[in-house]
């Protein structure tokens, strides 16, 4: 009989809780309270008549935080276990007014509060980019055109891809059951989006691409095309004395060509792909603390503090209740009070994570992330008793604010390499290091793989030649021969 692990609702619902950042977090909880009408928020004052004291919090409240996910949920008619946490007195003439309609109708404060949270989430949100189909739709209205060759151009504008090409033949944008000339209209269509800007959309590839930016008064425009035209290739292999036997165009001339095509865009639509991120809000944030050691902090002051509603416990509670609503209460307490232990529990979790964290890399806190240590999950996990999926869930999506900026969680988790002399050093420290190397290099004698490990040396970074050749290639980073007019991008491609 084949065994497998089946997990409670409860327990999902607090992997979820644990998994979500900041910002849902708050979301949720705001739609937990209109959807469960026995979750309400306490206030930070409780107004009691004068000389009683408040209302005790419950133990099983002060004891969630201690609690597993692996518990039992609270059950509230079992035994009477939790009875205690029912049977507090309160004033039912402050707690709850008279008239229906005003218990019914919301506060003025809440009223404000509501709009208030309303209005700080409008100014924190980000203008959404322009995007390449919104920006050559606006620029139709400048051509005379039919209104076939209008469609016609719209079936174009709706079929670029994030690079702005045209990544189909014409012929496939065709109707079947269209009329005979559509194809004629669709080449006008693309001659007048090709026409737009940004120059070189709609092209079909990229001497396509580049030849539609090559004005005819553009400086050396007819050497240009023909170098686009018949030795695009050539050009990007820098076999340039191969170029120059071709077309009889001198090494110098050539490179001056070069030049001038580096100032062209090969992804014309590359400007309007940027993504839409949200304004990010630190989940934690890390301090230095007096004897130096760093320390940790949840950004989680204004989340609301959750309680059981005092009338549905009574309600509970209550010989007047009939059975159905008593066990509809029930329910929703129960959920109530998981939510309530599920926060609770990725508070504790997230602490003991970021703290573990912050522990291994303090270095990163110090000195910058050219001195990252090698970290797994599995290390944190075992730091602090948990299961590594566990960790995984408490970092996803979470962001540590640190004096060196905002840090996603799972930036500080990266792989390492052993060098020569046994020692484990962080991929991203070797990149920093080889990005450094490269870009001090003399340009006309950049260095070659063996003269890159000579220069890590140099550096403390002690690697074989085949690794260093690995990790060049793993940055896009071309060999010393392709290299001497090549820019080093400023962003190396992660593995």
């Amino acid at each position: 009989m084949q065994q497998k692990q089946v997990l409670a609702p409860r327990m999902i619902q607090s992997m979820e809780i644990l998994q979500l950042p900041l910002m849902a977090l708050e979301e949720r909880i705001e739609q937990e309270i209109q959807n469960n009408e026995t979750l309400e928020v306490e206030e930070a004052e409780e107004d009691t008549p004068s000389g009683e004291p408040a209302a005790p919090v419950s133990d099983a409240q002060q004891q969630a935080a201690d609690r597993t996910v692996d518990e039992k949920p609270l059950v509230v008619d079992q035994d009477h276990a939790n009875q205690a946490d029912f049977e507090r007195s309160y004033d039912w003439s402050n707690e709850y007014p008279d008239s229906d309609d005003d218990r019914s109708r919301p506060s003025a404060t809440r009223v404000d509060e509501a709009s208030d949270r309303y209005l700080d989430a409008m100014a924190n949100m980000q203008e959404r980019p322009e995007t390449l189909c919104n920006h050559l739709h606006d620029q139709i209205s400048n051509y005379e055109l039919t209104e076939p060759q209008r469609q016609a151009a719209d079936k174009i504008i709706y079929n670029l891809d994030a690079n702005g090409y045209l990544p189909m033949p014409l012929e496939e944008l065709l109707d079947p059951d269209g009329p005979a000339d559509q194809i004629d209209q669709l080449i006008v269509a693309l001659n007048v989006v090709q026409g737009m800007d940004p120059l070189g959309v709609a092209a079909r590839d990229l001497k396509e691409c580049l030849l539609l930016q090559i004005d005819p008064t553009m400086p050396q425009s007819r050497q240009l095309r023909r170098i686009v035209n018949d030795h695009l290739e050539d050009l990007g292999g820098n076999r340039l004395p191969l170029i120059e036997k071709k077309t009889g165009y001198s090494i110098q001339e050539i490179e001056s060509l070069r030049e001038l095509l580096h100032g062209l865009q090969p992804k014309p639509g590359a400007m309007f792909t940027s993504p839409f991120v949200p304004v990010v809000k630190p989940d934690v944030y890390v301090e230095q603390q007096s004897d130096g050691s760093w320390k940790v902090r949840l950004e989680d002051v204004n989340l609301p503090n959750l309680r059981i509603s005092p009338l549905y416990r009574d309600m509970l509670l209550s010989p007047a209740t009939d059975p159905a609503t008593r066990e509809y209460i029930k329910r929703k307490i129960n959920s109530a009070q998981w939510l309530i232990e599920a926060i609770e529990q990725r508070r504790s979790t997230l602490l003991k994570t970021s703290q573990a964290i912050v522990d291994h890399q303090t270095r990163f806190l110090s000195e910058g992330p050219a001195v990252i240590e090698p970290l797994k999950m599995q290390q944190i996990a075992d730091r602090i008793g948990m299961h590594v999926t566990t960790v995984s869930r408490a970092v996803d999506d979470k962001w540590l604010q640190t004096p060196r900026g905002l840090y996603a969680l799972r930036r500080f988790f990266v792989g390492g390499t052993v060098s020569a002399d046994g020692d484990e050093v962080a991929w991203d420290t070797v990149r920093v290091k080889l990005q450094e190397i490269i870009q001090a290099e003399p340009k006309d004698e950049p260095f070659s793989d063996d003269g890159l490990v000579d220069e890590l040396a140099r550096r403390g970074i002690t690697l074989a030649r085949r690794t260093v050749t690995k990790y060049r290639k793993a940055m896009d980073i071309p060999s010393s021969r392709q290299r001497r007019d090549w820019k080093l991008p400023r962003t190396p491609k992660a593995e």
